[in-house]
């Protein structure tokens, strides 16, 4: 009896754990999805909606790859229409937390992995989070002339 009281514990807080783990990631997703938004349709580098593939378990350790690269390509061009400054558009540190994670699979090395890659990870989540409350603040590029008939 004691045995399978325990074994329900640890299966429902192994539950509350996925869920509440899906939960940031959704919230986390959602802001990258309003950050691309925020980025003209000609500078995106990536449809928004492509970064729910990151839910797909193990692809998202090669995904997370081309989620900062885009990302970061997209600010960038987005800065250069706009006149702002983004810096690098989250791709250094963005790069530093795929990388550690993509590490977390190696045996031992992943010890130190992990937590690197979710400090970097939060730290690039307020970067992205920061740079679209940027792009929103900042006044949008202007339209391209019509061309005369």
């Amino acid at each position: 009896m004691e045995d399978t009281t325990i074994g329900i514990g640890m299966f429902l807080a192994m539950a509350v754990g996925f869920i509440i783990g899906l939960g940031i990631a959704v919230l986390y997703l959602l802001t990258l999805q309003k950050c691309l938004n925020r980025v003209s349709p000609p500078n995106r580098a990536m449809n928004p909606a492509l970064v729910w593939l990151y839910l797909i378990p193990l692809f998202n350790l090669v995904w997370a790859f081309f989620i900062v690269l885009n990302i970061a390509k997209s600010l960038t061009a987005e800065a250069r229409t706009r006149g702002i400054d983004l810096g690098d558009g989250g791709k250094t540190i963005g790069l530093v937390y795929a990388i550690a994670g993509a590490c977390c699979l190696v045996p031992l090395v992943n010890i130190v992995a992990g937590w690197v890659s979710v400090v970097c990870w939060i730290i690039y989540w307020v970067k992205i989070a920061g740079y679209s409350n940027r792009l929103a603040a900042a006044p949008a590029p202007a339209a391209p002339p019509l061309p005369s008939a």
